[in-house]
């Protein structure tokens, strides 16, 4: 393939294979059935990372929640928010009412077909209006819940290892590229070991836009990444997501 081409994933486990007749049979064995949407980004990641990184980091959650829980996996939403990284050649977005709009088709679409418990996993932070989704779905027949929460994030990452605090590793820093690392290594460039750079103080990005904070669009420590890392992480997610899963299917839910 000649460097001017694009390159394409054919497999990875981005998508669930599932038949009508497997989704049938998982709804057959548990008392109230769970959909796991991931949720990602178009948007660059600096020079070493793929503008798809928040989909494929999203979509390794998902998968690794699928193997360990009874939940339907849907597809990924590839494109969402990312306004702020608009300076940047390859960066797509929707607006938030449209993000609003799919999700909760998707969670009315779901309850019509017997499953009225919907979890986004969220791999964009820029995607704040899913906050205001699962806000909103009290009441409306449908429970929902947005994964993984800061606390899941500090959990996993205390247990990985991670050096760079949350603060720090805002974009395409030691988190990111260390899941990369271990989910999907040929999606990693060389130069993620000498592209670190710090930026605290944000206070006006969502004014500004992130190139007023950075050059490259790197924002974290990626230097300190590696796939074993990747893996504890995405392993201690999974267990987090256990406290989610038992209160989704309760009963009552206080």
């Amino acid at each position: 393939m000649s460097s001017s081409g694009t390159r394409v994933m054919v497999s990875g486990g981005l998508l669930s294979l599932d038949t009508t007749e497997d989704v049938r049979e998982r709804g057959s064995g548990v008392a109230r059935q769970v959909a796991v949407l991931p949720v990602g980004s178009l948007e660059q990641h600096g020079a070493y990372l793929p503008l798809t990184t928040d989909t494929l980091v999203a979509c390794a959650i998902a998968r690794e929640i699928a193997a360990a829980y009874p939940v339907h996996l849907l597809p990924p939403v590839t494109i969402s928010c990312s306004h702020e990284h608009a300076a940047w050649p390859g960066t797509v977005s929707i607006s938030a009412v449209t993000l609003y709009a799919v999700v909760r088709d998707i969670a009315a679409s779901l309850r019509r077909s017997g499953v009225d418990t919907l979890v986004v996993v969220n791999g964009h932070g820029g995607n704040y209006v899913l906050g205001n989704v699962v806000q909103e779905s009290a009441g409306t027949g449908t429970r929902m819940a947005l994964f993984p929460a800061a606390e899941d994030w500090e959990g996993a990452c205390e247990r990985a290892g991670v050096q760079t605090s949350l603060l720090t590793d805002m974009h395409a820093g030691e988190i990111e590229t260390s899941i990369l690392l271990h989910a999907h290594p040929e999606c990693v460039e060389d130069g993620y070991e000498t592209s670190d750079f710090v930026a605290d103080d944000r206070r006006h990005l969502l004014t500004l836009g992130m190139s007023a904070y950075t050059e490259s669009g790197v924002i974290g420590r990626p230097s300190r990444a590696d796939a074993e890392k990747g893996k504890e992480l995405l392993a201690g997610l999974t267990e987090a997501f256990g406290a989610y899963f038992s209160l989704l299917t309760s009963e009552t839910v206080h």
